[in-house]
């Protein structure tokens, strides 16, 4: 029998889609499981954009390879969106179109990371940013954002933990698993520590852009001289409620794009040609659609922030985008039903799927172990239901 190499083993399996599964299998026995684990917005793809992709099948002009950075035309609305919305002037040339965000970090990490490179990784942060790194045999360094600061990492903190070997820095904003938002006059202070270190690539993840209650969004890359130290990634999942269709994208200096389509050329090739077809809809169209589904999660998020006070040990911020609520419940650990001791956020979770039947994910597969992420792109009355079960099921403990 062959053996797996080093590199997988090293790797963790996704909490989020490990969660999910279980949720799902305990779901076919029959079991009525609520799935607050998975970031995916629980509305349909707007009709609109069905019709777009509809329209591109009946034309039949659209069942070849595509260029694998995407069609031209799609790349060009791409570009007029950073224009429009961010404030950025990346090229069609600049753009690289791919199967979802998650491929497009992806690329980017493959592309610029030798073994050894460091790359800071705002802390907390979406669960396959680590395994991104160490995939490319690069190493993730980890710098924490506080509870007090709503999780966000300051310019201060960057500053010291760059080293000789720092190559990237990644983050999210809005943020998963947090929803917190960084504010311009906080990227203005993180920027001017990296314009100090002009051979550092900025990572932006704004894939939650659309999901912003805060004001209008920001792009660290818009600022005064970051744009050619900044890869921008976004992508029509989260916003356009188009996870299943599997499109993401970059906007980056010329030189990392190219790369990152060689690397793609070599791994997948071309996104799906339908669904850029879909994409380009979306941009081509209105964002009534999104904006309302913008105002449905703030309206979740209330609700939620609400009910998630009520729950004792339960410390809680409020979130400013994205949809998840990443509460503290660090004195939960050592609590027992008698038969179930809880030793590690893990713990909790397993306990609550199984005795609350709501899924959830620990807060240590996004780098802080006292916490637990709950998404609330949810019905109200799944969120209502779900919350209920919880504090229930944690009154057992003691």
């Amino acid at each position: 029998m062959g053996k797996l190499s080093k590199r997988i083993i090293s790797i963790p399996e996704s909490e989020t889609l490990a969660m999910t599964a279980k949720a799902r299998a305990m779901k076919e026995k029959g079991i009525d499981v609520i799935s607050l684990s998975i970031g995916e917005p629980d509305f349909k793809t707007p009709k609109h954009i069905q019709e777009g992709a509809i329209q591109a099948i009946n034309e039949g002009k659209y069942f070849s390879y595509p260029p694998v950075n995407g069609y031209l035309d799609l790349r060009k609305a791409i570009s007029e969106k950073f224009k429009k919305d961010n404030d950025l002037d990346y090229s069609p040339d600049q753009i690289v179109v791919s199967n979802g965000a998650k491929q497009s970090i992806a690329n980017v990490f493959m592309a610029i990371l030798d073994p050894g490179d460091e790359v800071i990784v705002f802390t907390p942060y979406w669960v396959s940013y680590s395994a991104m790194i160490l995939l490319a045999e690069g190493t993730p360094v980890f710098v924490k954002g506080s509870f007090e600061n709503d999780f966000k990492v300051t310019a201060d903190q960057l500053a010291a933990a760059i080293t000789s070997k720092t190559k990237a820095v990644i983050f999210s904003s809005p943020c998963n698993p947090t929803g917190s938002v960084f504010k311009e006059d906080e990227l203005q202070k993180i920027a001017e520590v990296l314009k100090l270190h002009p051979d550092i690539t900025i990572v932006a993840d704004e894939i939650y852009e659309y999901i912003n209650f805060s004001g209008k969004h920001v792009s660290i890359g818009a600022i005064e001289g970051m744009q050619d130290q900044t890869v921008t990634v976004n992508g029509f999942s989260k916003g356009f409620a188009m996870t299943g269709w599997r499109v993401g994208y970059i906007g980056a200096p010329t030189w990392i794009a190219k790369a990152a389509n060689k690397m793609q050329g070599q791994y997948t090739s071309g996104n799906c040609s339908i669904s850029q077809r879909a994409a380009l809809t979306a941009l081509n169209s209105s964002l009534e659609p999104t904006f309302a589904m913008t105002e449905a999660y703030k309206a979740r998020r209330s609700l939620v922030y609400d009910l998630l006070k009520e729950i004792p040990g339960f410390e809680v911020n409020m979130p400013e985008g994205a949809f998840y609520f990443f509460p503290t419940v660090k004195s939960y650990i050592g609590k027992s039903t008698g038969d179930t001791t809880i030793n590690s956020i893990g713990d909790l979770c397993i306990y609550l799927l199984e005795d609350a039947h709501v899924s959830l994910v620990t807060g240590e597969a996004f780098g802080n172990p006292d916490c637990l992420r709950l998404s609330y792109a949810a019905s109200e009355d799944d969120l209502k239901r779900a919350i209920s079960q919880i504090k229930e099921s944690l009154a057992k403990l003691s």
